[in-house]
């Protein structure tokens, strides 16, 4: 822990700070509909006042939603949502150039990563930002003593959303938190094409495998899945999906993937990602199954998905073979690997999303913060939809600052629209 000038900060190494700042220029050129409400904030001073405490993926993508937060009045304070997730060098530009209290280092142990979080709350947060929900936990448990000051949250991710209804269910939450995952303009996009092409990225750099040819298998088809699913299939791989949802399951046969149980492809996958927000989709039973070299990840944002403990209860040796790669070896000689230790392969072993599509999704987490700076105060502990009128303005910026153009209705369609009585020979 370093403090400078009343700046309090634990990032690996100052001196990466001009390379991130670099890399977060590069990706602010994919980012044009930040740069918009960057302007608006800027003016209007929309945070101003306002502490606001981010456990988040410290990504060059990130640090361009801090940096118009920061332009909008905030004072904020950033933590890694994962140990495996920090860029180290966008660590360092945010401290040194937009004297931000950063708490993330790439590889952090769990120690680290709870003290990082603790030492985020210490701002005193209005608002939270959440990828995961872990902030929320801790202002719950041990941080209890801060929930007066809690105006409202934002949660990023499919696995935080189905915490914090969960928590909501039982009465528990104790401020509202607005499910920006579930904005059309995040988890079609970002959960899609964002996690498809990097997870893809990710377990390429882990391994350096042809996908062509070999059987991929997908856990889950969920928003992310469809993704994962989508690309490996781009890539030539044949594609299996494993599901417990009979709607989700038909909906992946349709699309013209095989579906069966995790057990039956456990035998003739060559590469397995899941991305369900559950645990041990890929369980001790299924290990035992696999086939010599079969290759494991993960995209979901926590590691539970693969069962690691019993994995490396069953392992005779563990081998790091490459940067990202853990080998698995079995009694019976099998090889088993794993990719970005069991972690979010997309950011545990390649970059996170591209930025064109964070663009959209970060527009949400700071229209969802304004929203909640506004309308916090009128709403009860319960998880929220972002609203409709969000999301259509995030995507007209979008199509704006991607050249297109859209028809819009002329009043007669307008009144056809609204009126029940006309039909068939009107």
């Amino acid at each position: 822990m370093t403090t400078s000038k009343e700046l309090t900060y634990d990032i690996a190494d100052i001196k990466l700070a001009d390379k991130g700042r670099f890399r977060m220029q590069w990706a602010a050129k994919e980012m044009p509909v930040l740069d918009l409400l960057e302007e608006r904030f800027k003016k209007e001073q929309t945070f101003k006042g306002i502490r606001l405490a981010a456990a988040m993926h410290v990504t060059s993508e990130t640090a361009n939603l801090m940096r118009i937060l920061i332009a909008g009045g905030a004072e904020v304070a950033l933590c890694a949502s994962n140990p495996l997730s920090t860029q180290d060098d966008i660590a360092a530009a945010l401290v040194a150039h937009y004297e931000m209290p950063v708490y993330a280092i790439k590889g952090e142990s769990n120690e680290q990563y709870n003290s990082h979080m603790d030492s985020v709350l210490n701002i005193r947060p209005h608002i939270t930002m959440d990828d995961g929900m872990d902030l929320v936990a801790m202002l719950h448990t041990s941080r209890s003593e801060l929930l007066e000051n809690v105006i409202g949250g934002t949660e990023e991710t499919t696995t935080g959303v189905i915490r914090l209804r969960a928590m909501a269910a039982q009465g528990k939450l104790k401020f509202p938190v607005m499910a920006v995952n579930d904005a059309q303009t995040k988890h079609f996009f970002d959960n899609r094409y964002g996690t498809g092409q990097s997870s893809i990225d990710g377990i390429i750099r882990a391994t350096n495998v042809l996908l062509a040819g070999k059987n991929f298998v997908v856990g889950g088809y969920g928003w992310c899945s469809k993704g994962i699913a989508m690309r490996a299939n781009g890539m030539g791989s044949n594609v299996i999906v494993t599901e417990v949802d009979p709607l989700r399951a038909l909906e992946a046969v349709m699309d013209g993937f095989r579906v069966m149980p995790m057990a039956e492809a456990a035998k003739i996958g060559h590469i397995f990602c899941s991305a369900t927000g559950d645990i041990h989709v890929v369980s001790r039973e299924h290990i035992g199954l696999l086939r010599d070299g079969a290759i494991l990840s993960n995209s979901g944002h926590f590691d539970v998905e693969i069962d690691m403990k019993a994995l490396t209860e069953m392992a005779t040796k563990i081998t790091r073979v490459r940067e990202f790669l853990d080998e698995y070896t079995l009694p019976d000689g099998r090889r088993i690997y794993v990719a970005g230790e069991g972690r979010l392969v997309n950011l545990a072993a390649a970059e996170g999303h591209p930025s064109a599509v964070m663009d959209m999704s970060f527009a949400n987490q700071a229209l969802a913060a304004e929203y909640m700076i506004k309308q916090g105060k009128n709403l009860t502990g319960e998880v929220y939809n972002v609203p409709d009128i969000i999301d259509k303005e995030i995507a007209r910026l979008k199509l704006k600052a991607m050249d297109v153009e859209i028809d819009t209705l002329t009043a007669e369609q307008e009144s056809y629209l609204n009126e029940w009585s006309l039909g068939t020979g009107h």
